[in-house]
């Protein structure tokens, strides 16, 4: 009669046929007893943990069990010896035999059918790349989290769903900082699309941005308005997509409230239509008549002799010179939008050749490049040489000269002027020149802030003015 080879008969070919089975598998096969004691490991464990079952055989597998996961471990062994018909698996960390530790899947059950071999067997699998990526991903929600929670940018998630012609977009999530903001909550709009949450109109309008978005296939800056509650609000947003399997699956928007800097850029428009309205009727409705009245005075001048008539010249000069001032400090304190590369020293020897500076000396100590408007900074550049000019004497030096990284200083070597006059000299109509208008450096420091810079006066270096601009 032929031997019976079925597994769990108890015969030798039952248990070689069974031997075999389990040292040809990847997964590596491990036998414990009842107080845990390895009694049996298959070859697959070199290839997973580095050792030779010998090594193993005869030591408790808790030894090699990292210390936070053996109580875990413990529980699922009481649990299989105590339920023979159940089985439990476990993830743990077991000591490599180059000491690192890896992440175990074991799934245990309680002694073999057959009786062959006593204890618990259990059937484990190396997992600690899931397990790493298991960590990474959750480091990186927890981080996402932290995010979304603490910024104070409002941030929203948008599911992309839906083929190319038919997109669908809908809530996911807003962050705290959106809620607080806009009084909408992420229970109120989850699952819902734009128009449902703003209406037809603003919906359709964040839906074309959304869109926008998707075909461009990269995150896309825009400003937009939005009608939150009572008020309209303006945001500055950033869209942007995110990828799976090389499909658009939801977009993240980053946005920031900027009404505040909206209405006052508003304000700042209806000033500059007010100050061009009235620059307008300076320079029609007045140098007209100013010219007219100019040009008899200089006739009478050559026809009569008269002590009025120098007076009166002086005047109508001092309105003439009161007039220009308004129009340009009227019309260059706009901010400027179009910069072009100026260089220093050109422009310098430009603006200084259109001043009377008599016996003045100029010295260009740096030279440089820089963005900026040069029609309006000849302005700055003429008026800082007058002004030195003017107060420190017809041989007086000035210097030009760079500031920091990038700024720029004019100083002169004349009186300077007191530190606590410094900063009325930049307010309109302060001059201490006889004749002056008193809007010469105001003119300088309107365009200095036009260009985003900042204008500051201190001391010289031979205890004259000096004035610094820099951004």
């Amino acid at each position: 009669m032929e031997d019976d080879v079925t597994p769990g008969k108890g015969n030798k070919h039952g248990a070689d046929w069974y031997r075999t089975l389990v040292e040809e598998l990847n997964d590596l096969a491990t036998v414990v007893d009842t107080d845990g004691t390895i009694t049996y490991v298959s070859p697959a464990v070199t290839r997973i943990l580095g050792y030779d079952p010998d090594e193993l055989i005869g030591h408790e597998g808790y030894e090699f069990v990292h210390p936070d996961d053996r109580e875990r471990n413990a529980e699922a062994v009481k649990t299989v010896l105590s339920n023979p018909s159940e089985s439990e698996t476990v993830e743990v960390r077991f000591q490599h035999a180059d000491g690192s530790w890896r992440w175990i899947e074991a799934t245990m059950r309680n002694r073999l059918d057959d009786g062959l071999i006593g204890g618990i067997l259990l059937s484990s699998r190396d997992i600690t790349e899931r397990k790493e990526y298991e960590i990474e991903v959750r480091e990186r929600a927890e981080e996402y989290e932290a995010l979304l929670n603490n910024v104070e940018d409002a941030i929203f998630l948008i599911d992309v769903t839906g083929a190319d012609g038919d997109l669908k977009f809908e809530f996911e999530r807003l962050s705290p900082s959106y809620e607080r903001q806009t009084g909408i909550t992420t229970e109120e709009v989850r699952g819902r699309t734009p128009r449902k949450v703003f209406g037809d109109e603003q919906g359709a309008e964040l839906e074309a941005n959304y869109h926008r978005c998707v075909n461009a296939g990269e995150p896309i800056s825009y400003q937009e308005e939005l009608q939150v509650g009572e008020e309209a609000r303006f945001w500055q947003t950033k869209l942007a997509p995110v990828v799976t399997d090389d499909e658009i699956t939801r977009l993240i928007g980053v946005t920031r409230n900027v009404t505040d800097r909206v209405e006052r850029e508003r304000h700042l428009r209806q000033q500059n239509e007010r100050l061009d309205e009235f620059a307008s009727v300076i320079s029609h409705d007045l140098r007209n008549p100013l010219t007219v009245a100019q040009g008899r005075a200089t006739l009478l001048t050559e026809q009569a002799e008269s002590e009025h008539l120098d007076p009166l010249l002086r005047a109508l000069n001092r309105m003439e010179a009161i007039v220009g001032d308004t129009l340009t400090l009227a019309r260059q304190g706009d901010t400027i939008s179009e910069t072009e590369s100026v260089n220093l020293t050109n422009l310098v020897g430009k603006c200084w050749a259109t001043v009377d500076t008599d016996d003045a000396t100029i010295e260009i100590v740096d030279d440089l490049t820089f963005q900026g408007d040069p029609d309006r900074l000849q302005h700055v550049f003429e008026n800082l040489f007058r002004n030195a000019v003017e107060h420190g004497g017809s041989d007086v030096t000035v210097r030009v000269g760079r500031h920091g990284e990038q700024g720029i200083y004019v100083e002169d070597d004349g009186p300077g002027i007191p530190a606590d006059k410094r900063e009325e000299v930049l307010e309109p109509g302060h001059s201490s020149a006889r004749g002056g208008t008193g809007f010469g450096l105001t003119i300088v420091n309107r365009i200095v802030e036009a260009h985003g810079w900042t204008l500051s006066v201190t001391e010289g270096t031979d205890s004259g003015a000096r004035f610094e601009m820099a951004e």
